[in-house]
């Protein structure tokens, strides 16, 4: 399976090391370069990418700022030399954060994690997942699944009947859930779209239950509507 990528930075220098680790990577192809974030959008309209090296600082915008413009975003590892963007970044739910300058070990570990993302992706989708719960694993069956809240170092699956915990991150989390099903709304949330019975301007309800949206996925509100079609 191949990554088609791209890759956005205001650095001539820094997309030429991206380049040369790219050609490094057997299952990657790069396929275009920015230095503009800007004259990249019409090329994510008219081609089928999967991944985005991202810079975060960038004179004109930013690369958080880019994200949330994209009406589809593909998976998206960030790149900079400022580590204070880390934590809104994987709140953004990025693959991966790299600093630079960044080792070709370290870039190809990245990039095989967004291949196995796009693998899990690909695969049938079933009906179903397994949680492990202590030491057993339980069948889940997805449409028992309301939403899902991040409880310190575990997930709490809230579902039909009954409430799991799952030590594991919000990023492992999203990663084997099928994304035409289930929409994260908060750093702390994810929600099942079709357990969604109302819409405010601030929050959902699923279950008789208002979940509040974050501030920087506010633009997630349109997406469910465009999605359920309201």
């Amino acid at each position: 399976m191949t990554l088609n990528a791209i890759a956005i930075d205001d650095e001539p220098r820094a997309l030429e090391v991206i380049e040369i680790h790219a050609q490094k990577v057997p299952f990657l192809e790069l396929k275009a370069t920015f230095t503009d974030a800007f004259e990249a959008i019409p090329f994510l309209q008219q081609n089928k990418i999967d991944l985005i090296f991202l810079d975060i600082k960038m004179p004109d915008i930013s690369g958080i700022e880019f994200v949330h413009i994209l009406q589809k975003t593909p998976m998206i590892i960030f790149t900079t030399a400022y580590s204070e963007y880390a934590v809104k970044g994987f709140e953004l739910d990025a693959v991966d954060y790299l600093m630079k300058p960044f080792s070709l070990a370290r870039f190809t570990k990245a990039c095989n994690k967004a291949l196995e993302i796009k693998l899990s992706r690909s695969e049938e989708t079933h009906n179903f997942i397994f949680l492990k719960t202590g030491y057993e694993e339980e069948k889940v069956l997805l449409d028992d699944i309301l939403y899902i809240e991040a409880e310190g170092n575990y997930m709490a699956y809230v579902l039909k009947n009954k409430k799991l915990l799952c030590r594991q991150n919000i990023g492992e989390c999203i990663s084997q859930l099928p994304t035409n099903q289930f929409i994260r709304i908060h750093r702390s949330y994810i929600v099942a779209l079709n357990k969604i019975q109302k819409i405010t301007r601030h929050s959902v309800w699923v279950a008789g239950s208002e979940i509040a949206v974050g501030a920087s996925y506010e633009d997630k509100l349109g997406e469910i509507r465009e999605r359920l079609k309201l």
